[in-house]
């Protein structure tokens, strides 16, 4: 009895030991973030050793698991954020963008406005990173809020939400994508319940808040962009970038048309279609051997295959199609690069410090705590989430770490389960962006917001969309 009780007094020693580790860890980071201003790839690799340290696991074993887990995570997401850069890119300088924009908003009245600008943020917001979508949209919402003499809240509320919809739940946006990865979630059936989760969470942020927020924020359009047109959608997509230029900027600025909607559309949603289809065919599987069509289905609805095509598809759609020539191809292509690469930085670094956490033995404790905790899982990842959102800012470095702590929480949960766990992380990166988020600057100067205002309308609307996806994820937890 005395051996057993030494020994389990030892094990909560050491259980101890190992959360003090993790949180010393997940402390250094945020302040590095947030009072030193440091990059989160810094702060993450020093949270990471700090934590491998503290736990007794050794700086030496902890710069090795780290370096493992950079790597890993390099090689399952960095080609599939690389891709999606490239088929937003595409998007973008075609006048593809445009083409959605200007056909849902033509055909829509004002009684139609605000959910035809919701379905034109999640379109372009679908194959692009939030920040470039965000700074493309921007004009557009100006010069839509000017023209149809609606409130500048009723339309600029909608099509933000749609574009933090897709960040948050839809891959291959980086943070549900890494948090896949980390969590050896299927893909397929994440993007499909994703949008299920994404849908009504953008109709109560978007369209219905809108109207309040237009109420609470009463603010005509923002002064218009010089040139007015898609040529200021297309200028600012080139400024969210870093205003680079080659060759081929100017042959792309001179394209002699524009892609169809219908190509548009097609084009756009080819990659999620084929994930898609891999997943339903994955779910209707019986016990007799894959068939022919089968096989083809796994082959062309795996990431990195579903986006490859989808980009080989776009450089005919958005690129011969409309009069681009190789070169301006090759520079379209060169562009979408270098935006992505502090993305890929933070993301393999988060990778990083999970495998630290999983390496030391602190992720297996904290798991065993939300396992016996009464809460629930999901509940429990989304306010991990929402505490590292809150004090860092960024919905990345909130979805890497906490989808790293809970990673050995994924052998209890099922598929599905484990998907929903994703989108619950998802959900809880989303909650109130406030002054150490990018995006709340980049809103507030574009639409001539001051810091209240900013945080009655965007702020509020980030809440909402948090709160509803995880309200939409722990009913969906009920049923599948």
């Amino acid at each position: 009895m005395l051996v057993a009780a030494a020994a389990a007094g030892s094990s909560s020693g050491t259980d101890t030991r190992l959360v003090v580790a993790a949180l010393l860890g997940i402390a250094l980071i945020i302040g590095l973030i947030t009072a030193l201003k440091l990059h989160p790839f810094v702060s993450l690799t020093l949270g990471a050793l700090l934590a491998a340290g503290v736990s007794g696991f050794g700086l030496s074993k902890g710069a090795d698991s780290f370096s493992k887990g950079f790597g890993t995570t390099t090689a399952s997401v960095g080609i599939l954020i690389a891709l999606g850069a490239m088929l937003g890119r595409l998007l973008v300088d075609s006048g593809g963008a445009d083409q959605i924009v200007d056909t849902l908003v033509g055909r829509a009245g004002p009684t139609l406005l605000p959910w035809a600008m919701a379905l034109v943020g999640a379109l372009v917001g679908l194959p692009m990173f939030f920040e470039i979508g965000l700074v493309l949209l921007m004009p557009v919402i100006a010069l839509v809020a000017a023209r149809s003499g609606q409130p500048l809240m009723r339309v600029a509320v909608p099509a933000i939400a749609g574009l933090s919809a897709m960040h948050g739940f839809v891959p291959p946006h980086p943070g549900p994508l890494v948090a896949i990865g980390l969590l050896k979630a299927d893909l397929g059936l994440t993007l499909g319940l994703g949008i299920l989760v994404a849908i009504p969470s953008l109709l109560l942020a978007g369209p219905l808040f809108g109207s309040v927020a237009a109420r609470w924020v009463p603010v005509g359009a923002p002064p218009l962009y010089a040139d007015g047109g898609s040529g200021a959608s297309a200028g600012a997509g080139a400024e969210a970038e870093g205003g680079a230029e080659s060759e081929g900027v100017g042959e792309a600025a001179r394209r002699t048309r524009r892609p169809s909607f219908a190509v548009t559309l097609a084009t756009v949603l080819l990659p999620v279609v084929l994930m898609l289809g891999k997943s339903l065919a994955d779910v209707l599987q019986d016990s007799t051997p894959k068939a022919q069509p089968r096989q083809a289905l796994d082959l062309v609805g795996s990431p990195m295959i579903a986006l490859l095509i989808g980009v080989l598809v776009a450089l005919f759609s958005f690129g011969t199609g409309v009069g681009l020539g190789k070169e301006a191809l090759a520079g379209v292509l060169d562009r979408s690069l270098p935006p992505i690469a502090g993305i890929l930085l933070i993301v393999a670094a988060g990778g990083g410090f999970k495998q630290v956490l999983v390496d030391s033995g602190i992720a297996k404790v904290i798991s065993g705590w939300v396992e016996d905790s009464s809460l629930s899982t999901l509940f429990l990842a989304w306010l991990i989430a929402v505490f590292i959102r809150l004090a860092t800012g960024s919905a990345t470095v909130a979805t890497t770490t906490t989808a790293g702590i809970l990673v050995p929480v994924t052998s209890q949960l099922s598929n599905s389960h484990t998907s929903l766990l994703v989108l619950a992380i998802g959900a809880g990166s989303l909650f109130f962006s406030h002054v150490n988020d990018a995006g709340f600057w980049l809103t507030k100067e574009y639409l001539g917001l001051s810091v209240g205002q900013t945080i009655k309308t965007w702020s509020v609307l980030e809440t909402i969309l948090s709160v509803s996806g995880l309200a939409v994820v722990l009913a969906l937890s009920v049923v599948v």
